[in-house]
């Protein structure tokens, strides 16, 4: 059973953007051992048979690759993957001392959260008991017109997903007001393409698809006809939602998310659905308009609905009930889900323990609750006042690149520095933690706790509408390695959970902070200037604030990243797909620029040179090194194909390669020439 996030509405409304990809995590159970704490700059980690001008990456990462092979719990495993292991671990004794021996109502809540999670026993004695009434409201249904009352039930109250989603978020036009909105939705594999492309792999994966939902419907109750009947019926429907979504690259763009409609013109274009039972159904407050992200995909749903038996529609929900809730039931049904989606479509060889899945779902339900304990044992005042100072350093910086550029004119580099001005920053953990007493836990029953998780959750959203918009809330919890910038509130955000080694360490010289944690402060910066972002003023808003000639140039620019990153194979006859990748690719390529200038300048005020040595290593190359090792990393391939599809991120070799290839301060660090692989002829720059 899915968790509601406005977050999830965000990233699909107004692109907000990460530093990296969050990682789904699968099944099973393992006595905990502590993990080693990571650390800063480690020179056991340098490969120094390979040549830096060659291969930096391999130079940087070869013998920490080396020496950690991916978990078999793990589909990727790197620097991030140790952090996130460690304040995982932290937050596991935080909610197993609330768990058996709570000291205040609030770590009691999160406390019974967290037990009835791991209470694997229970789900294996009730089966799919916890879902039958989910799947009798369903079985019920007698015509197709009470198929909106049912999805805006399981919608606003079981937290499962169907056909669209609905949620609440900033007007792209007018960022003060909080919308109501409506985005495409409904499928179960990674991306529309695992549905249309006509290959011999994407051909396999349907079957295997096919034969998950059989297995898991069999599970349910349904004979083995039943089974194969609702498989085709499910696949059917998914695959003409998938042919009416726009693909991932044209969502990038603000414009294709956003269409104002009135509730009439939505039920001219899509009257097979009956949308005063929905918006009724979830309690939606009644609005004049509200945005219909991508109207096709709703056309396309109304044909849908209008073909389509009752019996199919019926099965397509009743499925989507099943395997929502799967992971969390019975043995059985947890094999299942793990086997199609974390062993066949990412290659992980056996399940995650279940006491890492209870910890990261708790976090995700409650995380303002248990961050609130954690921060205070891991998160010292001092690192949020390093923070600030790391943030005011690259601010400044980004200011002179942005005067400094050379193809924009003064009336744009204004714009862009009034945008700059209105930047704001979170850091560590929210001013004020969020309210849980409305949020019912039982201890006894966990599908119940995720439902009421839920249904919390949505009714957050919608208590949005009609009220300022909360600058002051957060899209990730304290203990996330992990950062993001937000276009419609202008602001960069950085949890507590990232703010440690090996990214941030009072003790390093400040090249090595700099190349980490200050690279990804860039990093999140340039997302408020990259082909999404740029788009978005000072205050949230999508307008032009560019000159034509500057846009143009821009666009140029940007084209440069993205066939460049388009050569990259992180599979074998598997391509980076650059226009899907080019916001974090612009991104990474700008961080490091920023961050080289901050440091450059924190080294002139501390009477320090760039050429200074420690542990027989430069400043500037322990920048560049620094840099490199967050990145290091193992992939299995079958994630780096899921990947390639999905993910706007660049996997590690390429964003290290990628990066200091277009960076020739690199190749005077280690004294590369021209010509050289990190030091080519022709290089990409936007920012």
């Amino acid at each position: 059973m899915r968790i509601r996030f406005a977050a999830r509405i965000l990233g699909l409304m107004m692109g907000t953007c990460t530093l990296l990809a969050q990682q789904a995590a699968p099944p099973a159970s393992a006595a905990p051992t502590e993990p080693k704490a990571p650390h800063s700059f480690d020179v056991s980690a340098i490969d120094k048979s390979a040549d830096p001008c060659v291969d930096f990456y391999q130079y940087a990462c070869g013998n920490w690759r080396k020496d950690n092979p991916i978990p078999s719990d793990q589909v990727v495993w790197g620097r991030f993957n140790e952090l996130a292991e460690r304040n995982r671990y932290l937050l596991y004794l935080d909610l197993k001392q609330a768990a058996d021996s709570p000291s205040t109502p609030l770590q009691r809540k999160y406390g019974n959260f967290f037990a009835a999670c791991m209470d694997s026993s229970l789900a294996d004695k009730l089966g799919d008991q916890p879902i039958l009434p989910l799947l009798h409201r369903v079985e019920a249904l007698r015509d197709k017109k009470q198929i909106a009352a049912v999805v805006a039930w399981l919608d606003a109250t079981k937290g499962t997903d169907s056909f669209f989603r609905f949620g609440v978020g900033q007007d792209q036009k007018n960022s003060s007001l909080e919308i109501e909105s409506l985005f495409q939705g409904g499928l179960t594999l990674p991306d529309r393409s695992y549905y249309l492309e006509d290959n011999p792999r994407m051909q396999k994966i349907r079957q295997q698809y096919h034969d998950y939902i059989v297995t898991v419907m069999k599970l349910a109750g349904d004979s083995q006809q039943q089974a194969e009947t609702e498989a085709e019926q499910v696949l059917e429907i998914e695959t003409a939602l998938a042919r009416g979504s726009l693909p991932r690259t044209e969502l990038r763009d603000p414009s294709k998310r956003y269409h104002m409609m009135t509730v009439a013109a939505l039920e001219g274009l899509e009257p097979n659905f009956d949308w005063a039972a929905y918006f009724a159904g979830v309690r939606a407050p009644a609005v004049p308009s509200l945005n219909v992200g991508q109207p096709d995909f709703f056309t396309a749903e109304n044909q849908l609905l209008g073909s389509e038996s009752l019996d199919a529609l019926k099965s397509y929900l009743r499925f989507h009930i099943v395997n929502d809730a799967a992971s969390w039931l019975s043995s059985p049904f947890e094999d299942a889900h793990f086997d199609f989606f974390q062993k066949t479509l990412q290659g992980q060889a056996e399940p995650t323990p279940r006491w890492k899945r209870c910890t990261m779902i708790s976090d995700r339900a409650m995380g303002e609750a248990v961050g609130q304990d954690w921060v205070k044992q891991h998160f010292p005042a001092s690192s949020k006042q390093s923070a600030q100072q790391l943030v005011a350093a690259l601010k400044k910086a980004l200011a002179e690149d942005i005067q400094a550029a050379p193809w924009m004119t003064e009336a744009t580099k204004q714009k862009a520095e009034e945008k700059l001005d209105e930047f704001r920053q979170k850091i560590g953990y929210p001013d004020k933690w969020r309210n849980y007493s409305a949020l019912q836990v039982t201890r006894a029953d966990f599908i119940a706790d995720l439902q009421n998780s839920a249904a919390f959750e949505f009714r957050h959203e919608l208590s949005k509408l009609g009220k300022p918009v909360n600058e002051k809330e957060w899209g990730m919890t304290p203990p996330t390695v992990n950062a993001y910038y937000n276009p419609p509130q202008n602001d960069i955000n950085f949890p507590a959970g990232i703010l440690q080694p090996p990214f941030y360490d009072a003790n390093e010289d400040p090249a090595v902070n700099f190349g980490a944690i200050g690279v990804v402060i860039g990093h999140e910066m340039t997302h408020g200037f990259d082909d999404e972002g740029s788009k978005y003023d000072g205050h949230g808003n999508v307008i032009d604030w560019w000159t034509q000639a500057d846009r143009a140039a821009f666009d140029q620019r940007t084209a440069c990243l993205a066939n460049e990153y388009s050569q990259f194979e992180p599979v074998p006859g598997v391509h980076l797909n650059g226009k899907l990748t080019l916001g974090e690719n612009t991104a990474d390529n700008g961080g490091i620029h920023i961050a080289w200038a901050a440091l450059m300048s924190t080294l002139a005020q501390q009477g320090k040179s760039i050429q200074e040595q420690i542990d027989g290593y430069t400043e500037a190359q322990r920048f560049f090194i620094s840099y490199a090792q967050i990145w290091c990393q193992n992939v299995r391939p079958q994630y780096a194909s899921m990947a390639a599809k999905v993910d706007p991120h660049s996997p590690g070799r390429f964003r290290v390669n990628g990066v200091v290839q277009n960076f020739p301060e690199f190749g005077k660090a280690f004294s590369c020439h021209k010509g050289q692989p990190m030091m080519p002829d022709h290089t990409c720059r936007v920012w």
